[in-house]
């Protein structure tokens, strides 16, 4: 039996030799169809990685609470006269909320945040930069590595020392060829000691737009100790907002002012953003309930806060991401099922090119089942072909994506598998008509064929 089939191959293999061209012209639609098969599932799936790796900045683990600072609703003339007696009163997102929370079951750690836009100076150099103030337990909990030095120290965080750890953007600006551990950069007002620097995490900005998040590498951390007093605490009334309070009673109706100080002069909440680190990930989203319940009670019942937990976002993307990946091969196979059509059209062909021949093997004592086996031979040996060509191609496609427009592609074993499979199938199915057509000439009729 093997050597009737190794003989029908040999058959098949000596036709395709003899017309080269239309072998391969006919291969062409298998080849471009395994192709683009695995070039479009390499993009798909580096695209998924991508973003999945973005959105892990975020913290699989973690439940993010961010303030509401302006809320306006209602009717133009129910805000002409709402008056601040009618208005509930909220002590907004606080430290006292970081210890609450911190109680609640299946929390690992709750790390608080305060961004202050600043103005980073040294060595007369100047740049815009963000302070945060974080506890030490914000850079493990977030995924931050230490290029250089230390996270804060008990006493750093209790003292609120005038300390601060800085990301690569900053070293890089500041300190080109120096080392910065232990030297000195000054933050708005005040002079900072540096005591660590990060390592780069590189976000693009498309991902810091699409996620909502800021460039960690440009900003400069301290103690939020150091932070709530020695720069600035929106829980506590001071003479500076009483006299900005006074001079917003003079300012003109038609005046305008920068937006960020409108918005500064409108945030009340002490923290800009609470993290909390659950132990196990399957309990996120009963966590996150509970939290918005404790943070709707504490806060008088007014919504001036918004959860988000990103396992949900990466559940959510990873079910976008593979909804695309499978259109996209279901586009590239129509390509394969072309292919296969050709391979019909040029086998049908082939088979009234070469109806004495037919007629000769079978008078000769071929059977039906070997003309079968020759033209099913010949069919597969194209469908064969084609995907090895199409394999390299795609490979190469990928690579040359990759290369060219730096958009990153993951090449996986099982698309290179399934869609030379399918192509051998393709050529196997679309080879099985003419193949039984030739098979079922008349040998007598196909001899005197013309």
């Amino acid at each position: 039996m093997l050597q009737k089939i190794f003989y029908n191959f040999e058959i098949a293999l000596g036709a395709i030799a003899q017309n080269k061209l239309r072998g391969f012209l006919t291969s062409l639609g298998i080849i471009f169809g395994v192709a683009s098969v695995i070039a479009m599932l390499a993009i798909g799936k580096g695209a998924q990685q991508e973003i999945l790796e973005q959105m892990k900045l975020l913290g699989a683990n973690n439940i993010i609470i961010k303030p509401i600072i302006e809320q306006e609703e209602g009717d133009v003339e129910e805000n002409l006269t709402d008056t601040p007696k009618n208005r509930r009163y909220t002590p907004g997102l606080c430290m006292p909320d970081v210890e609450a929370l911190a109680s609640l079951p299946h929390v690992k750690v709750v790390s608080p945040e305060i961004e202050l836009e600043t103005v980073a100076v040294r060595a007369a150099r100047k740049r815009s930069a963000r302070l945060v103030g974080v506890r030490s337990d914000y850079f493990p909990s977030n995924g931050f590595e230490m290029a250089e030095g230390s996270i804060f120290t008990p006493e750093h965080l209790e003292n609120g020392e005038p300390v601060c750890i800085i990301g690569y953007d900053i070293k890089t600006r500041f300190f080109p060829t120096e080392e910065p551990l232990g030297k000195q950069i000054k933050c708005g007002k005040l002079w900072l000691t540096i005591v660590g620097v990060l390592k780069a995490r590189n976000i693009s900005d498309a991902f810091q737009d699409k996620l909502g998040i800021r460039n960690y590498d440009r900003d400069i951390y301290a103690p939020i100790n150091t932070v709530l007093l020695r720069y600035r605490n929106r829980a506590l009334l001071t003479a500076r907002d009483i006299q900005m309070a006074s001079r917003d009673n003079w300012v003109r109706a038609d005046e305008e002012e920068d937006e960020s100080v409108e918005k500064e002069k409108k945030n009340y909440h002490q923290l800009d953003r609470i993290v909390v680190q659950v132990a196990d990930n399957t309990y996120s989203r009963q966590l996150a309930e509970v939290i918005s319940r404790m943070l709707h009670r504490r806060h008088n019942e007014v919504i001036d806060y918004e959860i988000t937990v990103p396992e949900l976002l990466l559940q959510q993307e990873k079910r976008t991401r593979s909804l695309l990946n499978a259109v996209l091969a279901a586009i590239a196979s129509i390509s394969l099922i072309v292919g296969g059509i050709g391979i019909m059209n040029i086998m049908l062909a082939s088979v009234l090119e070469r109806i004495k021949e037919i007629g000769l093997r079978l008078s000769i004592g071929a059977t039906q089942k070997d003309i079968i086996l020759q033209f099913m031979a010949e069919a597969v040996t194209i469908s064969v072909s084609g995907g090895l060509i199409g394999i390299f191609l795609g490979v190469s496609f990928c690579y040359l994506i990759e290369g060219l427009a730096g958009f990153p592609t993951i090449i996986s074993g099982a698309s290179v598998i399934v869609s030379f499979l399918v192509a051998v199938t393709i050529g196997l199915v679309f080879g099985i008509y003419p193949a039984q057509k030739a098979a079922k000439q008349d040998p007598v009729v196909s001899l005197r064929h013309e």
